[in-house]
């Protein structure tokens, strides 16, 4: 039986004549379904939640949808929404945290670290069979997720400057204390156990607050992917989705079998495999999994293909995945597209760029000719946007 998939993606909401950020969540969501349309930390950021698919076709139509109702809702107000790791212009002081008492206590307890939650995620939940599995489970997989935040770099750009990174989303997510590789651990007990203890301990008010790389569910039956920036492509979506799927399928197998390996202790390694994919991107080398020492990216993602061929076949996705993994390879991150862009013109025809990808259009909308604008965040003046392609998703 194929094993069901959903995700969620969280946007970012700008203007569309400046590109900044606005904190217009409320305004939005007052015309969408709440089933399928939430808030975040902060009012500049909506979240969309998928149903649960079997088939990589269903998922993709999904995303789609779900982008073109929330397009649509944020048009009638002059906005735009944008799925990235982070927006490339964007000011603290024009954002605004959602109100409830949660937010509220995150706010005046974790200070700067909340102000700047200015990033976005593409988040994927994969379903297994019990609570146990889904944490042995992480130890499993956790040693190829750098390769799937390789896939999703989406955030070159921090309040108007070059990072220099192709996932500063990354860097930002990091602060937070439970941040960044989960461990092992034996089973749901000893897990839940350690959660219990990062709450007693006051550093976390609640389960919800555990931003591990990838994470058991605290409400469904399923291992939760956390390590990848907002996608604007849908179908990075649907590649970073099929190759997650089948990470877990493949170590569910040899757990079942009892022919994993079992944990050796180091995940030192983790973090920086991480740090890596994060500086790098695509573009450059990631630390490959079997050796521990740095390849060039596209070996290391065409290791990762061969290792799940067997799970992506069964499930009838190997065309489909190998297909948007070659392409992803050709055209670069997301990261290298939008540097690209501001590199050639500027940062407000990158956001374009993003803008248009996470619509689903063939080209940014252009602009008519304006004159400079000395805008409050550093970037160099408006200007015509260039065309950028979208390859539509490998079989439709």
């Amino acid at each position: 039986m194929t094993v069901r998939i959903g995700v969620e993606e969280e946007f970012h909401i700008v203007e569309v004549e400046t590109g900044l950020l606005a904190p217009r969540a409320d305004a939005m969501l007052e015309m969408l379904p709440a089933d399928t349309f939430t808030t975040e930390l902060q009012q500049a950021a909506v979240e969309t939640n998928s149903g649960v698919h079997a088939s990589l076709a269903g998922l993709y139509d999904d995303v789609i949808g779900a982008r073109r109702r929330l397009d649509a809702a944020a048009s009638t107000h002059g906005l735009a929404v944008v799925a990235a790791g982070t927006v490339p212009l964007a000011r603290t002081q024009d954002t605004r945290p959602t109100a409830g008492r949660r937010y509220r206590h995150m706010v005046d307890e974790y200070r700067m670290v909340a102000d700047e939650q200015l990033i976005c995620g593409t988040h994927v939940h994969v379903d297994v069979p019990d609570r146990d599995l889904a944490v042995r489970l992480m130890c499993e997989v956790s040693p190829w997720l750098h390769v799937l935040l390789a896939l999703s770099a989406s955030s070159p750009f921090w309040l108007g400057a070059d990072t220099g990174y192709a996932s500063w989303r990354t860097m930002v997510w990091q602060r937070w204390p439970t941040a960044g590789p989960p461990g092992c651990y034996s089973d749901a007990a000893e897990y839940d156990a350690a959660v219990r203890s990062l709450i007693d301990s006051g550093v976390i008010s609640d389960a919800g607050m555990i931003y591990h790389d990838i994470r058991p569910s605290a409400h469904q039956q399923t291992l939760e992917l956390r390590i990848c920036d907002a996608c604007p492509r849908p179908e990075t979506v649907v590649l970073v989705a099929g190759l997650y799927r089948a990470l877990v399928t493949e170590a569910l197998g040899r757990l079942e079998a009892a022919d994993a390996p079992g944990c050796d202790g180091r995940h030192e390694w983790l973090r920086a495999a991480a740090w890596r994919a994060a500086r790098s991107g695509l573009e450059g080398v990631l630390v490959d999994p079997q050796t521990r020492h740095e390849a060039p990216a596209a070996q290391v993602v065409r290791h990762l293909l061969e290792r799940v061929r067997p799970a992506l076949e069964a499930a009838g996705d190997w065309p489909v995945v190998r297909d948007l993994a070659e392409r992803a390879l050709a055209a670069g991150s997301a990261a290298h597209r939008m540097r690209r862009t501001a590199e050639e013109e500027d940062l407000l025809a990158c956001t374009d760029l993003a803008i248009a990808e996470t619509r689903g259009d063939a080209h940014p909308r252009r602009r008519p000719a304006a004159p400079a604008r000395n805008l409050t965040t550093p970037g160099r003046p408006l200007a015509r946007p260039s065309g950028a392609g979208r390859a539509g998703i490998a079989g439709r």
